[in-house]
This record gives structure tokens, sequence and C-alpha cells, in this order.
């Protein structure tokens, strides 16, 4: 495993590559101090996971995290020292799959870095169909692809995790917690910030394919299920 490390605080690039070294100890741990070096070795390298600090010396991980997501749907966990909602909220919006509030404890931060690459990697044990098709969506489960109308959606990992929860369901409401559960784990069962970002993320992108197309409708306060109801 390839992780990119991107932290001007040699002691947190440190503490971070510590919890690597304890639970992957093949893991290749690469640094970087600014956000130029982190997209040019993001480009170069293609790590297979990114920690990211917000806080950086020549522009914002949230910059850098705009720059990734137009290379790489590769899992980012994004570290701040600002506990504020609302940076939470912008750091999920631009794509991050999970965000950690310094300082933390090395064990948390392992269990969080392991969270977001099984929710983010197939399981090849999950039992599954090869494809659902129906009203112009077709999600192929064997190419780990959604289309609409003969359109490739570009979605993460995470978004088409959290999107095959609704087809899984279809067309029964899937509950808040389940969804929660399901994609994120038993830990973020209240952190329903990272629901609602990720299900707008997925809009847009249905959107920008199929204007006026919402791909799921929101029962509200029970949960949101797949919506195959194009209003032309």
């Amino acid at each position: 495993m390839k992780v990119l490390v991107v932290d001007d605080d040699p002691d947190i690039a440190e503490a971070v590559t510590f919890c690597f070294n304890v639970r992957w100890p093949g893991a290749q741990v690469l640094e970087a101090a600014d956000g130029k070096s982190a997209i040019e070795t993001m480009r170069r390298e293609e790590p297979d996971i990114v920690v990211l600090d917000v806080g950086l010396p020549d522009m914002t991980g949230f910059d850098v995290m705009r720059s990734v997501r137009k290379m790489s749907a590769v899992p980012v966990v994004m570290l701040s020292a600002r506990d504020r909602h609302m940076d939470k909220v912008k750091g999920l919006e631009f794509g991050a799959d999970d965000y950690v509030t310094k300082p933390f404890n090395a064990m948390e931060l392992l269990a969080r870095i392991r969270a977001v690459l099984r929710r983010t990697h197939r399981d090849p044990e999950e039992s599954e169909p090869e494809f659902f098709e129906e009203g112009g969506l077709r999600f192929d489960f064997a190419a780990h692809e959604v289309k609409y109308s003969g359109q490739k959606i570009p979605l993460t990992p995470l978004e088409y995790k959290l999107l095959a929860q609704f087809v899984h369901g279809y067309p029964r409401v899937v509950p808040h917690e389940k969804l929660l559960r399901s994609v994120w784990g038993s830990d973020y069962v209240n952190e329903t910030d990272y629901l609602k970002v990720h299900v707008q993320r997925i809009r847009s992108k249905f959107s920008n394919v199929a204007p006026g197309f919402d791909p799921i409708a929101n029962e509200r306060g029970v949960g949101y299920r797949l919506n195959l109801v194009h209003d032309h």
C-alpha cells in the first residue's frame, strides 16, 4: 500500500506515519509539506490513500482536495486543528472521505483510516447481482460502473457504495441509520452531515448528465430512496 501524508508539521506527519507502520508494516509512506508538492506527488505516485491537513503554508487543504478530485477518486482523510462544523462539511463537499480533528489519538486515527479503506474498496466476499437496470439507470456491480441513459456517472468509491444501498433497497425507503451504518460503520450513525453531503454530491453528478433528474428522493425524518422518475 502506498500512502501520501500531507502536513507541514513534522510531528503530525510522524504520528500519521506511525499509525500506518503499526497496522501495515509494509506500507510505503510518502510525505509532502505543502500543497504544490502534494499535488505533484499525487500525480507521480498515485497513492492508495491520502491523509491531508487543512492548514498548509502555500494553499489550503481544500484547494489540494479540489485538485486531487480532478485526477483521482483516491480515499482522502482530512486533518484540521479547527473543530468547526462548517470546516467538516466543506471538506466532505470537496470530496473528503472522513475528517479528523487535531489533536487526535493515534488509535482513533488508525480506526478512521481502516474504516475509510474498508468502505472505499470493494469487498470480494460480498454477494450481489451482476447488474440492476430500470428507468434509464444501469448499475453494473461486476464492473463497478453506473450509467444513466447510456452515459457514465463518475462516482467515487464511497458515492458508489452509498448509491448501491439505494439500489439494493429499491423501491423501499432506506433509513438514515441503516445508510450510515452500512456505508460508514456503526461509529457514524449520528454523522448525518456525511450522508447529506454525499447524497448531494451524487445528485450533482447525475444532474450534469441529465438536468432535472434527481436519483434520490428524501423522505423527511425517515431516510432516502432511489427515485427513477425524470421530470421533463
